[in-house]
């Protein structure tokens, strides 16, 4: 479905905008890119910011007129931030994924992107069917050319493509949860420890045993973070046995 999707620039006026759209075509998955009377292509510029997405640019149509790149389209639509005089049906890139996974046999589906400056003409707008825009921050809503593209292909790519998902990932060994059991003994060590540091009073044993059990269930604690936390508390334990015995021997000293 993505190949049939096609992006239209129309009067780009810089070169670089142009390989940053094939970039962001490329990294999700669509290939399909025409330009409308380019101001500057080919270009150095162009294949330098496609990085390697250069067989998208290999592959772009080049149009005289904005009808001639979308002749062939059974759905358009053009993108803008900018509400018009004339309403178009406005849609949200979302839901204009949406609507292109619900109709499958509307293609070719044609999106519109207008120049740099000023964006799509009043004339170019009323040719499509639907005006997509980017819900921004209203007190700053201007998007770099290629950042647009970017974010509507990103839809696409999720609505559309089978292989729109997570990498799987192996979760080595020290990385895994630990058990009730374990978490069970490392709850005993903290305890033993609070009581030989004299944190721990009967008045608040109850409520710091429950708060305790509760913080570690909820950090979920890795193989490897409970061998840290074992550690330290073991260190602790050491810490103070050698202090208690260095206060004995100073005693014993004292009262001979």
């Amino acid at each position: 479905m993505l190949d049939q999707i096609r992006t239209v620039l129309s009067h780009t006026t810089h070169p670089g905008n142009v390989g940053a759209t094939a970039r962001a075509l490329k990294v999700m998955g669509l290939s399909q890119l025409a330009l409308v009377n380019p101001k500057d292509y080919p270009s150095a510029e162009a294949t330098r910011r496609a990085s390697r997405a250069t067989d998208i640019l290999a592959n772009a149509t080049i149009h005289d007129n904005l009808d001639s790149a979308i002749a062939d389209c059974q759905l358009v639509v053009g993108t803008s931030a900018r509400t018009r005089t004339l309403p178009s049906k406005l849609i949200s890139p979302r839901e204009l994924a949406e609507e292109i996974k619900t109709t499958p046999d509307r293609v070719p589906v044609a999106i519109l992107f207008g120049t740099e400056n000023s964006g799509l003409t009043n004339e170019e707008l009323h040719k499509c069917h639907y005006h997509v825009c980017i819900p921004t921050n209203p007190e700053y809503s201007s998007l770099n050319l290629g950042s647009a593209v970017q974010l509507i292909a990103y839809e696409m790519r999720l609505a559309l493509s089978e292989e729109a998902v997570l990498p799987e990932q192996r979760v080595v060994d020290s990385e895994q949860h630990i058990t009730h059991e374990q978490l069970s003994g490392l709850l005993q060590h903290f305890d033993k420890v609070m009581q030989l540091t004299g944190y721990k009073i009967p008045k608040h044993a109850k409520y710091l045993d429950l708060r305790l059990e509760r913080l570690l269930c909820k950090a979920e604690v890795t193989t490897s973070e409970y061998n840290i936390l074992r550690g330290f508390l073991s260190s602790v334990e050491k810490y103070s046995e050698r202090l208690s015995s260095g206060v004995l021997e100073k005693i014993e000293q004292s009262q001979k």
